[in-house]
Formats: structure tokens, C-alpha cells, sequence
């Protein structure tokens, strides 16, 4: 059942301007028919405000206790298309965990956005963000999943909605992903959101983080977080991803200024530390654009946002989260072997290097993502 715009928040005006933007973008890619479906429909799943749909999978044999990952699809795309690309199902297969796919509808949002710029649908209790949380209950009690292993990611419309998830139900949620996505609470209508996008405002880490704090009664821990964007992004800039940062590093408690930096063929990666543990990481890929790094070495599919740069967020993703270890070089679909791409030495590091990693990163000071995305920049070869 479709959602009613009884309270308003789907005005006329603004939703025929939110549809003429998302209109002009690429067609979502190929669901179903170019890939694996593996997904199954969950029809029935309790109270669902958002009027969302639910799309899951667990392996076969899938034990008690096994982790559960939340994957929320971008604009113009669904359940299926995105994860013929990103393969969040195949590593579930391979690492031993369900993953659920709540999926947007044309009733709710002409584009399939997720709503992340509603109250209405993404605060606690309401909307869309509640109907994801009776769908990750029932995962919950049909698999035995363990609920401290719980967690989401998201591109776009789709990070900002896991941003407004892991604000909304911190309890719930291990860690998080947010990839060319926004902080919790960037916009409250429509035209906020599109202001958020282009031309995010400057405000305070404490500003940011009670933004967070606001969200639930929690009291923390709270879920850690890794954050994901292309340097050159027009549709999200990347001073999303600073104030992305800048939330977190503050509710984290960490020190947003004592970081580890790396950087490795023009992909940059920080990480900041707080109780003894990574509770903040970004990555930025030189000369990316808008949507999800992917790597086809590892049979993921490249399409439209699904950008095949040579860097597999799906699993570093799942490494961060401690659902999987390295990325495995030589893993090809159909038994192939894989040719490793050439490494060039990072700006000033004198040696190659592959997964960068905290415990021999260089410290930084000052948490400048203009400074973060020039240096990729540069060792990518992109600036002298």
C-alpha cells in the first residue's frame, strides 16, 4: 500500500522538482535478468509505515548466530540490479552471513530514492526507518541472527539513509557504511536536501554530533563507521564526506586532528581510533565520480553509480565490519586468475603498497578532506 501524502510532506512543487532532477539521471541498471537471484520477497513482516519492500537472502546451512548485512540501493536503482553489481550476496555465500535488501518504491518516490530528507520516514519510529527496522526483527528471529553483528551500508540516497538509520537505532547497528551519501540530519525537505547536496553549509563537529545524539535515547556505544567518496563528485560533494567525518569523530569521542593516513594508487584511506579500536574510516578515490566503488577483478559489475575503479568497497567494507578477511588477489570468477593492476608509490612513501593498513600508516595532523583529496590527487598522478 502506497504511502499518502496526508501530512503534507510530498507537496506538489516540490516533488515535481525532486522528479525533474532524478529524471535527467541515468536508468537504473539491469535488475534480475543480467545476474544472480539469489534475493527472495518477504511479503509479510509486521507494521511497514515506509510501504518498502523486503528482498533477503541467507546461505543455505547458514548457522545460529551468523552476522546480518542491511543494503540500501541508490536512486534510480533496486534490490536486485545492485547486488548483480556489488555481489553483497556472493560474499555472504563465501563468509557465512544473510543479507537484507529493503528496496524503494515508484508510490513512494518517482526515482526510488529513499526518503532520507523526510522526517516523516527517517526518524525513529516512523516511516521508512521503521519499516527497515521490523524487517531486520524478522531476519532476526528467522535466522537466529546475532544481534550485536548487525549492520548497513548504503549509496547515495542510500548512505544517507543508513546515516539516518545508525542515528535512529544505534542499539541496533554494530557499524555502518555510507558511501557518496550525508550526514544524519543534512536536510528536512526537499529543497534542503538538494542544498545539501551541492552546496553542504559549514557547521561544528558538536553541531554535526547532536544532530546524532538527537536521533535515539541512546547512550552509546555507539556503531563504527566507514565512509566512502569520489573525489570528483558533482551529484554529492565530497565536503559531505568531511562533515561526515566531522560527526562521527565526535561522537566517537576521538581526536578529530590524530589520524593514520595511506595512500595507494590514488585511493586514500584514514582512520581515526578511539577505546583502543578503528571507529572511523574514509576512503577517497582519485578521480571518481558519483556511486560505489567496485572492482571487476573480483566479479563485480560495473553500470550506472556502479563505478568499476580498480577497489572493491563491498569488501573492505566487510573487512572493516570483521566480516571477512583480506581481499584475496587472486580470486576470479569461473577458476580465472586475476592480474594484479600496477601499484605506483604514494606521494613521499618511496615503496608500492597494496591494502593500506593503520598499524604502519604515517600519523597526520589536521582533518582537512581538501588537503586528503589533493594528495590522492597527486599520487594518483591527476596534480602536480
Amino acid at each position: 500500500m502506497a504511502k499518502r501524502d496526508q501530512d503534507g510532506r510530498h507537496g506538489p512543487r516540490e516533488r515535481n522538482r525532486w522528479d525533474a532532477w532524478t529524471a535527467a539521471r541515468p536508468k537504473r541498471p539491469a535488475g534480475a535478468a543480467s545476474g544472480e537471484r539469489r534475493l527472495q520477497e518477504i511479503e509479510q513482516f509486521g507494521p511497514n509505515p515506509g510501504a518498502l519492500r523486503m528482498l533477503a537472502y541467507a546461505p543455505r546451512d547458514l548457522p545460529a548466530g551468523a552476522p546480518l548485512v542491511v543494503v540500501l540501493h541508490g536512486c534510480t536503482q533496486d534490490a536486485y540490479g545492485y547486488d548483480s553489481h556489488a555481489g553483497w550476496t556472493r560474499l555472504a555465500e563465501r563468509e557465512g552471513f544473510a543479507v537484507l535488501y529493503p528496496e524503494q518504491q515508484r508510490a513512494n518516490n518517482a526515482q526510488r530514492c529513499f526518503n532520507w530528507f523526510l522526517a516523516a520516514d527517517a526518524a525513529r519510529g516512523l516511516g521508512e526507518t521503521r519499516s527497515i527496522r521490523e524487517m531486520i526483527a524478522v531476519m532476526v528471529a528467522r535466522h537466529g541472527i546475532d544481534e550485536s553483528r548487525i549492520f548497513v551500508t548504503g549509496l547515495s540516497a542510500g548512505g544517507a539513509m543508513a546515516s539516518a538509520l545508525l542515528a535512529d537505532y544505534p542499539e541496533v547497528f554494530a557499524a555502518g557504511a555510507v558511501i557518496a551519501g550525508l550526514p544524519c540530519g543534512a536536510a528536512r525537505s526537499i529543497p534542503e536536501a538538494f542544498e545539501a547536496m551541492s552546496r553542504p553549509g559549514d557547521r561544528s563537529a558538536a553541531e554535526l554530533g547532536d544532530l546524532v545524539r538527537a536521533g535515539s535515547p541512546h547512550a552509546g556505544p555507539w556503531p563504527r563507521i566507514s565512509i566512502w567518496h569520489g573525489a570528483a563528485d558533482t551529484t554529492v560533494v565530497p565536503k559531505n564526506a568531511e562533515n561526515l567525518v566531522k560527526q562521527w569523530v565526535e561522537v566517537h569521542g576521538a581526536a578529530h586532528g590524530e589520524f593514520h593516513e595511506e595512500v595507494s594508487d590514488g585511493h586514500l584511506r584514514r582512520v581515526w581510533r578511539a577505546g583502543g579500536r578503528d571507529v572511523v574510516e574514509l576512503h577517497v578515490i582519485a578521480g571518481m565520480g558519483h556511486g560505489t566503488p567496485l572492482d571487476a577483478r573480483l566479479g563485480e559489475r560495473k553500470g550506472p553509480y556502479m563505478l568499476d575503479v580498480g577497489v572493491s568497497s563491498t569488501r573492505l567494507i566487510a573487512k572493516f565490519w570483521g566480516l571477512s578477511g583480506a581481499v584475496a588477489e587472486d580470486e576470479a570468477p569461473a577458476g580465472q586468475a586475476v592480474a594484479r593492476r600496477p601499484e605506483p608509490a604514494a606521494s613521499g612513501a618511496g615503496e608500492s603498497r597494496q591494502e593500506p593498513r593503520p598499524d604502519n600508516a604515517r600519523r597526520f595532523r589536521g582533518a582537512d578532506i581538501g588537503g586528503t583529496i589533493e594528495r590522492a590527487l597527486r599520487a594518483a598522478g591527476l596534480m602536480r
